[in-house]
């Protein structure tokens, strides 16, 4: 197969990001295109962001409205990147909206101490939130050496629906593999030519109950079909060679989670999910189904609590709250162990890392209401350039 050439914007769009990536490590999450673009020798901030607005200048001129519309958005992120990179201290939630295109939002503690004291009432047992928690989870985790065996009908039913329902490029595949020491519970890495690997970290218990939303999330229909859907139709298709580079601190990632943290519900309903881990899965994985059952209400009441991390990281970041008042802020509001409000403060505490937490928040809200009202399709965001801006409500 001939693939079209990547035009000059594509290029240059490809350079600044391995420039970037060369002062701050991790900002490019996967590349597939041309090695030859791939040119990280470091350059001066300034020149970064003189490149950056004449790229924005050129992406103007674009014709394909779509084209033109992401990369602007893309753009602008890059270009906040670079004042950054300059010295320029930003406000963290201007940092955030600058990065993103979303603005951060702060969780209603009212709600939340209303949440709390529904949790403690539907757990059973007494003590500490966080140890009834755990006592609950460990009826359901899956041992890390069993975690591979159990996942995989769960990817061959995942795979099948997404292949049914919204088509699968051919030969996409990925890797999966496990790892520890790291600040999140699932990643996965683009490779290009319609590959990835996913990485899930056994630092923490695993629980069966959350194992299809992780590897829907990472894999069908999340991260890993959004990536090579995208490259087979933007990059192979049409020649937009932005969709071979993947860039962490960037409005791609809003609408990269957003389709993730919405990818389960978007195959499987949630009470066929709920008899899928209570029946076949339970049996798969050798877990009582009432322990099912009783992990699956926990995860509803935990819901609630999905705006503890992005409260704590305005907490962090924005008001200089002292590390320790953060981790308690989890320990109590997130109702986490000492060992899981650490890894919710590492993962806050990145630099690549520290104004992404909304994307999930956020970008999962904002995916969530697009999809409910009409405004777009599942399909769509898996295989066309979309941007914040264009799934708000109010835009």
């Amino acid at each position: 197969m001939t693939l079209p050439a990547p035009d000059a914007l594509a290029e240059r769009y490809i350079r600044l990001a391995h420039a970037l990536d060369a002062h701050l490590p991790g900002f490019i999450d996967g590349y597939g295109g041309p090695a030859d673009f791939a040119d990280r020798t470091v350059q001066n901030p300034a020149q970064l962001r003189g490149e950056a607005q004449n790229l924005l200048l050129l992406a103007e001129q674009e014709p394909d409205a779509a084209r033109r519309t992401f990369l602007t958005a893309q753009l602008r992120a890059m270009h906040t990147l670079t004042r950054m990179l300059g010295g320029e201290a930003l406000p963290y939630s201007e940092e955030v909206r600058g990065l993103y295109d979303i603005s951060p939002q702060r969780a209603d503690l009212t709600q939340l101490d209303e949440a709390l004291r529904e949790l403690d009432a539907a757990l059973p047992g007494r003590g500490e939130l966080s140890e009834r928690e755990e006592a609950l989870r460990a009826r359901v985790t899956v041992p890390p050496h069993d975690l591979l065996r159990v996942a995989e009908p769960i990817l061959a039913e995942l795979r099948r629906r997404t292949a049914s329902a919204y088509g699968l490029p051919n030969g996409e595949n990925f890797s999966i593999g496990l790892v520890t020491g790291k600040p999140w519970g699932g990643y996965n890495w683009p490779l290009g030519n319609l590959q990835s690997r996913i990485d899930i970290n056994t630092d923490l218990p695993v629980p069966l109950t959350g194992l299809p939303d992780l590897l829907a999330h990472e894999g069908y229909p999340g991260h890993h079909t959004e990536h090579a859907s995208k490259e087979a139709q933007l990059v192979r298709g049409r020649g937009w060679y932005e969709h071979s580079i993947q860039l962490i601190n960037a409005p791609e990632c809003v609408i990269s989670e957003g389709i993730a943290v919405n990818a389960l519900d978007a195959v499987m309903a949630p009470d066929e999910v709920a008899g899928w881990l209570s029946g076949d899965l339970a049996r798969v994985a050798g877990v009582e189904s009432e322990a099912v059952q009783a992990a699956l209400r926990l995860a509803r009441l935990k819901e609630a609590f999905k705006g503890v991390s992005g409260h704590a990281a305005l907490m962090l970041h924005e008001e200089g709250a002292p590390a320790a008042e953060v981790l308690d802020f989890f320990r109590h509001y997130a109702s986490a162990t000492p060992e899981r409000a650490q890894k919710s403060l590492d993962f806050i505490s990145q630099p690549n890392f520290r104004a992404y937490i909304y994307t999930y928040s956020v970008g999962g809200q904002l995916v969530k209401d697009a999809l409910e009202r009409g405004a777009v399709t599942f399909g769509e965001l898996l295989s066309a350039p979309m941007t914040p801006g264009e799934l708000r409500a109010d835009r």
